[in-house]
């Protein structure tokens, strides 16, 4: 099966893992433990056999709970494999993953992109040290600058660390950090050790901390001091024995073994030869945000940077070994994570890393102080920079360059920003399975409006719900194939198969239309079409709609379920001027959408707020959005106008009518 994992020489714990926990579909198991069993003494197939039947009359599609007797069984099958592990011939040769995408792919071919066979992720940053720029500034920032001649020492001193805790290849190690010099120290230290590191948001709650603990299996964690009580909260049940703390001290004492970095580092030699890794293994996962569900683990392979540097890197942003690069949005993010640490440091160019959230004073602040060249940012924080006090007196004349990416800039605020830096902000669409940007404006090349025109290293193709592609100018669903791929979702093989398919071709949901110059225009999720009034229509065009109107800071338009089964678009509007009538703003809004769409798509319910909740990465979280009882408003008896008093400062409702409602409700 394309972008399956080849469990003939991958360890047997992998195998365990793989079918107790998260939507390990019954048929998967089934033929994982049949596979398993071909490889294994015979004295633990009927131990095997048990667990195979356990799972057939006890499967579910979310975690098993550790205190089950049939996981304790599994857990106890698995340790039994693993001591057997060096009687099992050839699974410490070759941990590969089996990547579909062909490595004679066009894509690869058009940017020229080769790597030999035993390749190890690392040398994205070592590779600086044979080119000469050892005393070249790495990382900067207010937690600290690092040469890359020291940055490499920090990574080899945590990879030595990890390997002396009795990690071993392919081992899963959490990183659950801020933007730091600590982070692409320890990440590249266990890249390098041939460790598999997992970026984790590091605003995560302790009970989904705790599904990625045991979703990934890690038995180590790396955290911040402050967030050392949520680990501690989510560690029961889960196979994690140590906790490295970086950046000060936990707070209290937990209830398991805890190292300080600092202290423990300063024990290891600070060389390390990297791990004699397959291009093709793994080299680091990261979770899907969840703002559309539960989270995914989605798998990258050695030679994923690489590629994502030799495309996007090298064709759209052309950085120097000068520029200085400074992402708004954090590591844990997959376009975070290339902005920070792929395309600087392939190049020898310095990044900025700045601890804590993006608010426009600290943003000013560090673009004014460490003077970046190039700026990575979201269309949501463009609108609050753009909007912010701090503007009228901020020194932005050290860029040359503004990216965006992961949601639609609009013009207005495309428009606000060239007037504050005089520059234009360069639209891109990318994710993460693809560890990269694959549309993309240039600054040569460019449109609003559009998500871009295609990268080069990866090909495009839009196709029907069949499969059928469709011509110039029509809606398709985005395909998409390149070398950093992903090839797997992790413990998710019903999403695999779904989502990847034959020669490793990426069905992305997302639907766009493409002109005759080759610009992409993004048309919203395929997954999104509502029927309002017996037509269908997509949420993201009038959401794209109401952003265009003058008195609009931003806004979200989502589908939601009424009493009667029916549906309908909700908008969720912030205004620029926080003095505004509800219902006439509501009125206003809805003939606005009737005038510049059709009647029928006008949201019929509208919700105003002094911000939208975002998640982790900046997105709006339509699921936080989702959980407002959209529905009460149908319900309620028109009553005599009244002061409101809320327990909500952020919400003014106003319902479809243009009566005021209870905050909390609409």
């Amino acid at each position: 099966m394309p972008g399956s994992i080849q469990y003939a020489r991958a360890p047997l714990a992998e195998f365990d893992r793989a079918a107790r926990l998260i939507n390990a579909s019954l048929r998967a198991a089934k033929g994982k433990l049949s596979a398993w069993n071909k490889h294994i003494p015979s004295g633990l197939k009927g131990a095997n056999s048990t667990v195979l039947s356990r799972l057939e009359k006890f499967a579910v599609a979310r975690p098993v709970a550790e205190d089950h007797p049939y996981t304790q069984s599994a857990r106890k099958v698995s340790r039994a494999n693993e001591r057997c592990l060096p009687r099992i011939n050839g699974w410490t040769s070759d941990r590969r993953l089996s990547d579909s995408v062909p490595w004679d792919n066009p894509g690869a071919l058009e940017i020229g992109f080769d790597l030999p066979e035993r390749y190890n992720a690392s040398e994205i940053l070592f590779h600086n040290l044979a080119e000469g720029r050892g005393n070249h500034l790495a990382v900067t920032g207010p937690a600290g600058t690092r040469s890359y001649a020291q940055l490499c020492s920090d990574a080899a001193r945590w990879g030595n660390g990890l390997l002396s805790l009795g990690l071993t290849r392919g081992d899963r190690v959490l990183l659950f950090l801020e933007d730091t010099p600590a982070y692409p120290a320890a990440f590249f230290g266990a890249v390098r050790a041939g460790l598999v590191p997992v970026l984790i948001n590091f605003l995560t709650p302790p009970d989904s901390l705790r599904f990625y603990l045991i979703d990934s299996g890690a038995r180590v964690a790396i955290a911040e001091a402050a967030f050392c009580d949520r680990i501690d909260s989510a560690r029961a049940g889960t196979r994690l024995n140590h906790l490295i703390v970086v950046n000060g001290q936990a707070d209290r004492k937990l209830r398991f073994e805890t190292k300080p970095a600092a202290a423990w580092l300063s024990t290891f030699p600070d060389r390390l030869p990297p791990a004699d890794t397959h291009r093709n293994e793994m080299a680091f996962w990261m979770y899907s945000s969840g703002s559309t569900g539960r989270p995914k683990g989605i798998v990258h392979l050695q030679h994923d940077m690489a590629y994502t540097a030799q495309s996007y890197g090298r064709h759209i942003l052309k950085l120097t070994s000068q520029d200085i690069c400074y992402s708004a949005p954090k590591i844990f993010f997959s376009y975070g994570f290339s902005n920070s640490i792929t395309y600087p440091f392939s190049v020898g160019a310095t990044s900025l890393l700045v601890p804590g959230a993006p608010k426009p004073a600290a943003v000013f602040a560090a673009i004014a102080q460490y003077r970046p060249t190039v700026f990575f940012g979201l269309p949501t924080l463009y609108v609050t920079l753009t909007n912010a006090p701090e503007r009228a007196h901020a020194d932005v004349s050290s860029l040359r360059l503004a990216i965006s990416a992961a949601e639609i800039l609009s013009a207005d605020v495309f428009n606000a920003w060239k007037e504050l830096t005089g520059i234009e902000i360069i639209e891109g669409l990318g994710s993460t399975e693809v560890q990269n940007i694959y549309v993309s404006n240039t600054i040569e090349k460019k449109k609003l409006g559009a998500a871009g025109m295609r990268v080069p290293g990866y090909e495009l193709v839009l196709k029907d719900r069949r499969g059928n592609e469709v011509g110039e100018g029509r809606e398709g669903i985005l395909w998409v194939r390149g070398q950093s791929n992903t090839p797997l979702y992790w413990n998710c093989p019903d999403k695999t198969a779904e989502i990847i398919r034959e020669e490793g071709w990426l069905c992305t949901g997302d639907r766009f239309a493409r002109d005759k110059d080759g610009f992409y225009f993004f048309r919203g999720r395929n997954d999104d079409l509502v029927k309002i009034s017996g037509q269908w229509v997509h949420p993201l065009e009038v959401q794209s709609c109401l952003c265009g109107h003058p008195d609009v800071r931003e806004c979200a338009v989502v589908a939601v379920e009424l009493p009667d089964r029916r549906t309908t678009l909700k908008a969720f509007v912030v205004m620029k001027d926080a003095s505004f009538n509800p219902q006439e703003a509501t009125r206003t809004l809805q003939n606005f959408v009737k005038h510049s769409l059709l009647p029928y798509k006008y949201p019929r319910m509208v919700q105003f707020l002094r911000e939208l909740p975002k998640t982790g990465t900046e997105k709006i979280d339509r699921q936080a959005l989702l959980k407002t009882d959209g529905e009460q408003i149908l319900r309620r008896k028109p009553k005599r106008r009244r002061k409101i008093r809320s327990s909500r400062p952020d919400l003014i409702v106003a319902n479809p009518a243009g009566r005021r409602a209870p905050a909390g409700r609409t």
